[in-house]
Order: C-alpha cells, then structure tokens, then sequence
C-alpha cells in the first residue's frame, strides 16, 4: 500500500510540475508590479508639474514627494494587506488544529472525500487519507493546502513584503525624475519622457515573462498606459498652470 500511494504522490506532483509553473511569480512578479506603479505615478506627477512651466527646483521637489509618498504609502499599504492575510490565515489554521485534535476522524473523512471529489478512485481515497492523518504536522499542512489553499509554512513576511514594496515603487519612481538633476526645461521634460518610455517597455517585457503573452503586445499596453498618463497630466499642468501665481 506504502509503495502505491508513493507512486500516486510522486506522478501526481511530476504532473503538476510538468504542466503547471508558480502563478504567483513570487518576490520577482512583486517587484515588477511596484516598479510599474512607480514610474506610471511619478512620470505622471513630474510631468503634470512641469506642464505648468514651474522652476526646476519645483518639479524635483514634486518629483521627490511622489516618490517618497507613492513608495511609504505602497510599503505601508503592502504591510497591513500581508500582515492581515496572515493573521486570517493563522485563526483558519488554528481552527483547523483544533478539529484535527477533537475530530480527528470526521477531518480524515473529510480529506477523503476531498480526494474522491477530484477524481481520486474511493479506495485509494481513503488510504491516501489515513495515511496523511497519522502525523499531526503532515495532517496539518495537507489540510491547510487542500481547503484553504495555502501553505502553513508560507503564510507571508509582512516585513519583507513592505521592504520590497517600498525598495521596488522608489526605483520605478526615481527613472523620470532623474533628468531634472541634470536638466532643465525642454530639454529635462524629453529626456523624463525618454526614461520613462524606456521604463515602461522593460516592464511590460518582464510582465510577459508570468503573463506568457508575447513581448511586443505586453510592452506596447505598458507603453500606451504610461504615455496616456504623462499627457493628461502634462496637458493639465499646461492649461492650469498659467492660473497660478509664482
């Protein structure tokens, strides 16, 4: 019986890891997506303020702001939505500690019928059950994964979540802003609008790599959503900034 359910186990996770990649993307995907967040944001804000014809100490003051705002305002966001989720997570494991330890033949039944549910022909259904209820921690984790979907030794780093956040936003941000260390003007505006078209194309790239869409069609909406964003605030800043009074 031992060597059946190894072989079951073992085709099963060949299957999955055959047909199936990690969705999530990790830390890598994260980091990606606050990149994008970064630079859409300040290209927009730096942009918006330069329309306006304002000193260059402006636009770098307004530049610096949206990255330091955008990217405590992502990591502080990052946290409580991780730190929340674990906490959820953990009650739902507690409760399900819980059964395990009051219940435990009503969860075996259960995880059987789980198994049965998926295709998994009864007997071996109820041998595959017994056979991950006799260890406490085995029992645990195969609940956890097969009802809630999550793993109890991977519930999420609140920390490192808004570290990377935080790190990811600022590096996405600080792309357009750069050019107004160095330039004024014209000359600063094309070369924030350069960067940031740059910027958004690598995104998109690496956004095709989880989406597994083609690069061209990726970067190109990148582009597209970054580009619409820079105008409308640019065009913004042009019409209401003549209005303002140094």
């Amino acid at each position: 019986m031992n060597e059946s359910l190894e072989d079951h186990s073992e085709s099963g996770a060949s299957t999955l890891e055959d047909h199936h990649r990690d969705l999530s993307g990790g830390a890598a995907r994260a980091a990606v997506f606050g990149v994008s967040d970064g630079l859409v944001s300040n290209v927009a804000l730096i942009l918006g303020v330069a329309g306006a014809s304002p000193a260059p100490g402006v636009v770098r003051l307004a530049g610096l702001a949206g990255l330091v705002a955008g990217a405590v305002s992502m990591a502080a966001g990052e946290y409580v939505s991780v730190k929340a989720q674990v906490e959820l997570l953990q009650r739902e494991l507690d409760i399900e500690r819980d059964e395990l330890a009051n219940r435990p033949e009503k969860e075996e039944k259960e995880l059987a019928g789980i198994y049965m549910r998926r295709g998994v022909e009864p007997r071996l259904a109820k041998e595959l059950a017994a056979a991950m209820s006799k260890d406490a921690d085995l029992a645990l984790s195969t609940h956890a994964r097969e009802e809630l979907g999550v793993d109890p030794d991977a519930l999420g780093d609140p920390v490192r979540s808004a570290v990377a956040s935080f790190v990811s936003f600022a590096a996405g941000a600080t792309l357009p802003l750069l050019p107004w260390f160095f330039a004024t003007g014209t000359a600063a505006v094309i070369a924030s609008v350069l960067l940031g078209g740059i910027g958004a194309v690598a995104v998109g790239i690496a956004l095709a790599r989880f989406t597994e869409r083609p690069w061209l069609f990726s970067a190109s909406r990148q582009l597209l959503i970054a580009g619409v964003a820079a105008a409308v605030t640019f065009a913004v800043g042009k019409l209401i900034g003549g209005g303002i009074s140094p």
